[in-house]
């Protein structure tokens, strides 16, 4: 009876805390376009477009677009859910998840979220040093070292401020890119029914061992729900009367239609079209620059900075709750961001893109847990 009145203590407690955050006017919080095109700078990965290529070398072509459109429905009512949440009581998934995990239970929340983001910081960056590397030679550490020091920077003065910067005039260029690199493609290489009658190089899979393949790509997207956490530390800066637009709009599934959908064809399209490519990430970096040049270069350049602004950001924010409430470093959000940077540089430095699979399977069972216990939450404290 003691431990429970005390763990009701402690809930209410955290309730109490936590308060303060759903209050504010809507002045203090982003414009909705200014909020649209900040996330929409995550859909720039060319993590995206490689995946859906991988996943249909893997499964087929058939396989691979079924999975993705149940991917597409499923994250567009799970976000709907968390960003209404987010922004409605403007908690980040640091707060949220004190709220439903309590203090130790979001502790490591948030030092898995911020891995995660440092994760994806080193792996983006290390396309881009790639690029750089294929088209001018040298090291792949100077590279790496240069994509770091420019990159930290961006970060410095908080989300709303570098977004803003960033992302009017970068979105345009990654679509205009990503449209000029298929097109380029087509009418060097010519185009055929390849890349849409691919059967897969993997046998038909049984049920009990993750198929058929469609199903074996809907679990391989289960992967990358930290998007959804991604989503509540974005959606938390938007304003009350703009959440219905953002449900929809920005965090639904008119994002992940661009975002998957759009990235995955384009992926597709090009691994069976371009003579030699390898379904990897650092395969279509390499594709594209040796195919379109400098334009290439540029296009891999500009992608990979709009969505490294946000790793870079979302890993240093959390590492510096993380430090603050387990090891009580009272540290400025500079210090966090320097030591994020650090260690981004010195993981470039592994041959982390090999990985990419084993790290997808690992946070994928971590942030699916994590994702459950929210949105079941959010749905029963609503009724």
């Amino acid at each position: 009876m003691r431990r429970q009145r005390r763990r009701r203590v402690s809930t209410k407690l955290v309730e109490i805390n936590d308060s303060k955050y759903r209050g504010g006017n809507d002045s203090d919080q982003m414009g909705r376009w200014s909020l649209f095109m900040a996330w929409y700078g995550v859909a720039s990965a060319l993590f995206f477009v490689y995946i859906g290529a991988a996943l249909a070398v893997a499964y087929g072509t058939v396989n691979a677009l079924i999975g993705l459109g149940l991917t597409i429905v499923v994250y567009g009512a799970f976000n709907q859910i968390l960003s209404k949440h987010a922004i409605n009581n403007r908690t980040t998934v640091a707060l949220f998840s004190r709220s439903i995990l309590g203090t130790s239970g979001s502790a490591i929340a948030t030092i898995i979220f911020a891995l995660v983001a440092i994760y994806y910081a080193v792996f983006e960056g290390s396309i881009v040093a790639f690029a750089f590397q294929t088209y001018f030679g040298g090291e792949s550490w100077m590279w790496s070292l240069i994509v770091v020091i420019y990159s930290t920077p961006l970060v410095f003065g908080g989300a709303r401020r570098f977004i803003d910067k960033l992302n009017g005039w970068l979105l345009p260029i990654y679509i205009g890119g990503l449209v000029a690199a298929v097109i380029w493609a087509a009418t060097l290489y010519g185009t055929s029914d390849a890349w849409l009658t691919n059967a897969g190089s993997l046998p038909e899979l049984p049920f009990a061992s993750g198929g058929p393949g469609w199903l074996a790509t809907f679990a391989a997207y289960m992967g990358v729900w930290i998007m959804m956490m991604f989503t509540i530390d974005y959606a938390a800066l938007g304003k009350r009367s703009d959440a219905k637009f953002h449900q929809t709009n920005t965090f639904g599934w008119v994002f992940y239609v661009l975002a998957y959908g759009v990235s995955a064809v384009a992926g597709i399209f090009l691994t069976f079209t371009i003579p030699g490519l390898v379904a990897s990430e650092t395969g279509v970096a390499g594709g594209l620059v040796g195919m379109m040049g400098l334009l290439g270069l540029i296009f891999v350049f500009v992608s990979q900075t709009r969505i490294n602004t946000a790793n870079y950001y979302l890993g240093s924010s959390n590492l510096q709750t993380f430090g603050e409430r387990v090891f009580k470093l009272k540290l400025p959000y500079g210090a966090w961001l320097i030591v994020t940077a650090v260690i981004i540089y010195l993981l470039m430095l592994l041959p982390i893109v090999q990985y990419i699979l084993l790290a997808l399977a690992w946070q994928g069972v971590l942030v699916t847990a994590w994702v459950a216990i929210a949105v079941t939450h959010i749905v029963l404290d609503k009724g």
